[in-house]
């Protein structure tokens, strides 16, 4: 399982506001990748900068990427195409420079397409030519920049496909899906903040989760995910605005959670969107460490379990069962300290129904027997 995590930007806390500066600000924060953002498109004065970051980013091992102006209408006539795919061609630039994994781009209005089989059709052409032009990109042997080795010996960008979080905007989990499926070099760019939106609020447990990533895996065959996250505020099935995790009702914990129960399979990307930015990537990293301590003390409560079972020669099931009847009983006399719990003794285990019924009439403080030198459960 590999897990990287970083802003989507340049730190808010990052004195400087240039990318190199931001980049130091990360790696030293324990974060590992970051998204630059061109917002609505590539200034030529910012190449300097990106020539920088591709250097310190070889040397450091960083994960780049980057995502591509916001305002895109590859869905729309000619002439709003034509300006859009020019926007692309300085960010594929961009990408080869700071040597970027992944190049995010967004479709737009479903225009004059509406939601039909032939508006994903047209996008898989245009992302098809997006692929070929990262390609050329990447392999013109005219340029020559000894400098940046993985110019001549990397790998091209891979060209991702963002879902969108408006009903308005081409781009449900499926529409991307399908195109991905088609295109050789694209991925999807899960935005959870955008898929919770646009499905009126759906991803609120670790099992929202893992239907996500299996419909994926399923559709395309990947076990490599990027995806953006941040709180959102939405309404009718529309995002409004990012923003921070801990005030939305998208929660992160139970992402955590299905990573370290279930996602040992992943090799995962995830992109802080937050107004918050590190701050939030940070407490996503929190999340994630505290899912692995809670795995180990319940694999410690297990194996505890099954010593104990194997002790006194009592099933699983009924230590178990003891356990719930303590926490009820917990539960009753607004005690939240647990007691602990002793395993039943291999005379205690046989016997008979007159037993249990006197047990039941003693004092709730025995209704478990302990010695005082008894190991807890936990």
């Amino acid at each position: 399982m590999g897990i990287k995590i970083g802003p989507a930007g340049v730190p808010l806390s990052c004195k400087g506001r240039t990318i190199v500066e931001g980049m130091d600000d990360i790696i030293s924060l324990g974060l590992e990748t970051m998204e630059i953002q061109t917002v609505r498109m590539v200034s030529p004065q910012h190449f300097e900068q990106y020539w920088q970051a591709g250097v310190l980013a070889n040397k450091a091992e960083m994960e780049m990427n980057i995502h591509g102006p916001y305002y895109a209408e590859l869905l729309g006539d000619r002439v709003q195409r034509g300006r859009s795919l020019a926007k692309v061609e300085a960010t594929l630039q961009a990408a080869r420079t700071i040597n970027a994994r992944h190049v995010t781009l967004h479709v737009g209005h479903y225009g004059e397409f509406g939601r039909t089989r032939e508006a994903n059709a047209h996008v898989a052409n245009v992302f098809s030519g997006i692929v070929d032009r990262v390609h050329e990109i990447w392999h013109d042997d005219e340029d020559e920049f000894p400098v940046f080795p993985w110019i001549k010996d990397g790998t091209p960008s891979k060209i991702g496909i963002e879902t969108s979080g408006r009903q308005e905007l081409w781009g449900s989990l499926e529409e991307v899906l399908e195109v991905v499926n088609h295109v050789d070099g694209t991925v999807p760019v899960l935005n959870v903040a955008h898929i919770h939106a646009r499905g009126h609020g759906q991803m609120r447990t670790s099992e929202d989760y893992g239907e996500l990533f299996d419909q994926v895996r399923e559709t395309i065959g990947t076990k490599e995910f990027y995806c953006h996250f941040s709180g959102v505020e939405h309404r009718s099935g529309n995002a409004m605005h990012y923003t921070q995790i801990k005030k939305s009702d998208l929660n992160f914990e139970p992402l955590a959670e299905f990573i370290v129960e279930d996602g040992g399979w992943l090799d995962i990307t995830l992109i802080s969107d937050s107004p918050l930015l590190e701050h939030d990537a940070m407490y996503m990293m929190q999340c994630i460490e505290k899912a692995k301590h809670k795995q180990l003390e319940r694999k410690a409560r297990e194996d505890r379990r099954k010593a104990l079972a194997l002790q006194s020669g009592t099933s699983l099931e009924e230590l178990e069962a003891r356990e719930r009847e303590q926490a009820e009983l917990r539960k009753k006399t607004g005690d939240d300290e647990p007691a602990p719990v002793k395993a039943p003794s291999k005379a205690k285990a046989n016997n008979d129904d007159e037993d249990e019924k006197s047990a039941s009439k003693s004092d709730s403080s025995n209704v478990f027997d302990f010695d005082d030198d008894d190991d807890d459960l936990f």
